[in-house]
């Protein structure tokens, strides 16, 4: 048994951003400032009630970008400091996002503890390394992402601090080997417990999925499989599940090994990022070498997006957690009693608004923000969900989840090949266009500017919040852009009153609604590190069968134009293109 003591050490306020629920990013070398991290988790543990602090046990593990293990070891300190009686870590520092989530729901220690809450350490889809991206944020008991008024508090109290406590002489702890280790202090014992990083998380798949019949899909010689793993943390999981587990080949796996700067890439998962991939899948601009697998996919550096591709086909995240639901009680045994509900994000096309109406089923559209999603699955309202910025998930946890989503398709795909798995496969395009011949086709796209200057982004809003007060003017605009475009019959910022809790968010984005359905909406995201990021979505629903055909950028060029005109955007951010087109 380990002794240590606790000190106060003196501190002042710095000047962070407000964390959302996906945290606080900076770049790493704002967090190696002196006091900087510590200042954001004594601001944590100061915002929790004391019995979500004394004598808790808590989870701090991340995707293993850089400067997490020092962080790690900081936490680990404070924590002791400040009365948690144990911490989990996840072997090397490494728990997905989603599997931190289900860690905090599923997982019961030796001696009978259930984790409160959790540090995690990410900077999601966004890059690492000693001149990149860090960040860190809190999750509640739930599993789920901090709410407001906790996210709020926070940044309260690091404008306000000025002291924090750790225990300075408490030693580092070996994240390497799986093991606990014993320390006592002033108020008693404190353990760290360095746990297998993988087997919670495989068990609850297995809980979910049929293994079996993704097994025997994968064993078919007409059935070709790959995932990227962007050199992230899914590559923890990877091997474990898709060959181990379900008889992939090890030559399917594509960038699985964690690196703390990504292999110096970019960790997220869209067709301008993950070049590999869709270099291999048939989507590249040269011609892929050999033929294309008939499944590819990839998660982003915290395992919490996902993108699914088809041989030379690509599915729109919309699309994808629209065919889910349509497909998750004949395909997926989780779902076998029937979904409670589903719900998307505003910016996310209305494919899935589609599929609800047509198999009855209580529908929200919500802000973007996982926290929404949570209260509606705590409330038992909501089973499916997901966000067009490649996150999909379910009510087995309270973050989106990329490799559940992987497997999700992987299970539609094993059931409709289940009576001809010798034959000629159904595959991801025929499964994507038999649904849009269902339910039609929404054309849709979403054009990132990234790392604008955070003034002419707030113009640029501005700018499009005042049009919406004339609407004719607003047209006029748009007519002059493209005679193809239907008028616009509605402006607004969307706000939406959660029916759970009843609280209130308003300018949630920028909705200009036009006559046939079409729809453009603007953002500011609050996911990048420096900067702003003006997110543009632009979708058009297409129900004619003889028009679901087209080529998605040839059906909405008109709609892009008008958008472009309508936010002045090359005046106002000197650009004339979008960093990310998805």
């Amino acid at each position: 048994m380990v002794l240590f003591n606790v000190s106060r050490i003196e501190t002042t306020p710095f000047d962070g951003q407000k964390p959302g629920t996906s945290g606080l990013r900076k770049k790493v070398k704002v967090f190696v400032q002196t006091h900087y991290l510590e200042n954001f988790v004594q601001a944590s543990f100061n915002a929790l009630t004391e019995e979500k602090v004394r004598g808790a046990t808590l989870v701090v593990s991340g995707d293993g970008r850089y400067y997490s293990e020092q962080a790690i070891q900081v936490i680990t300190k404070m924590a002791a400091a400040n009365g948690v009686r144990r911490i989990w870590v996840g072997l090397n520092g490494l728990l997905s996002t989603p599997a931190v989530s289900a860690v905090i729901r599923e997982r019961v220690g030796v001696d009978g503890s259930k984790a409160t809450g959790a540090f995690i350490l990410t900077a999601s889809h966004n890059p690492g390394g000693p001149n990149e991206d860090f960040g860190i944020k809190y999750n509640m008991e739930n599993g789920g992402p901090a709410p407001e008024g906790i996210t709020n508090k926070i940044y309260e109290y690091t404008t306000t601090i000025k002291e924090y406590l750790i225990a300075p002489d408490l030693p580092n702890v070996d994240i390497t080997t799986v093991g606990v280790t014993n320390f006592t202090g002033p108020e008693g014992p404190f353990d760290v417990e360095v746990f297998d990083s993988a087997s919670d998380y495989i068990k609850l798949m297995k809980s979910i999925f049929d293994f079996g019949s993704i097994r025997k899909l994968l064993s078919s010689p007409k059935f070709t499989f790959c995932f990227d793993g962007l050199h992230g943390v899914a590559g923890a999981y990877a091997k474990r599940i898709f060959v181990d587990e379900l008889g992939a080949q090890e030559s399917s796996l594509l960038n699985c090994v964690p690196k703390e700067d990504f292999g110096g890439g970019h960790p997220d998962p869209n067709l301008t990022y993950a070049k590999e991939l869709v270099a291999r899948m048939g989507l590249g601009k040269s011609e892929s070498e050999g033929e294309p697998p008939e499944f590819g996919a990839a998660a982003d550096g915290d395992a919490d997006r996902n993108m699914i591709l088809g041989k030379r086909f690509f599915v729109t995240p919309s699309d994808s957690v629209a065919i889910i639901a349509a497909n998750a009680v004949e395909a997926i045994p989780y779902f076998s009693a029937g979904l409670k509900g589903v719900a998307r994000s505003m910016p996310t096309s209305a494919a899935l608004d589609v599929v609800a109406k047509h198999l009855n089923l209580k529908f929200f559209e919500v802000p973007t923000g996982w926290k929404f999603f949570g209260n509606l699955m705590d409330a038992g309202l909501c089973s499916v969900c997901g966000e067009e910025s490649f996150g999909t998930g379910s009510d087995h946890i309270r973050e989106k989840d990329g490799i559940w989503a992987v497997l999700a398709w992987l299970s539609i795909l094993a059931y409709k090949n289940k009576d001809n798995i010798e034959d000629k496969l159904v595959t991801v395009e025929d499964i994507v266009r038999q649904h849009w011949a269902k339910y039609g086709r929404h054309y849709y796209t979403r054009y990132d500017y990234e790392n604008v200057d955070a003034g002419a982004a707030k113009e640029l809003m501005a700018h499009l919040v005042k049009l919406q007060s004339s609407l004719s003017e607003a047209n006029g605009i748009v007519k002059g852009a493209s005679s193809d475009v239907s008028n616009v019959v509605h402006g607004d910022e969307f706000e939406y009153n959660d029916p759970v809790d009843g609280s209130i968010s308003s300018h949630q984005g920028i909705r200009y609604l036009f006559e046939d359905g079409s729809r453009l909406i603007f953002r500011l995201s609050g996911t990048g590190s420096e900067g702003a990021t003006i997110r543009l979505y632009i979708e058009q629903y297409e129900k004619n069968p003889s028009k679901i055909g087209r080529l998605s950028h040839e059906a909405l060029a008109p709609l892009v134009e008008a958008a472009l005109k309508l936010s002045k955007m090359e005046e106002f951010t000197g650009r004339s293109a979008p960093t990310v087109i998805t």
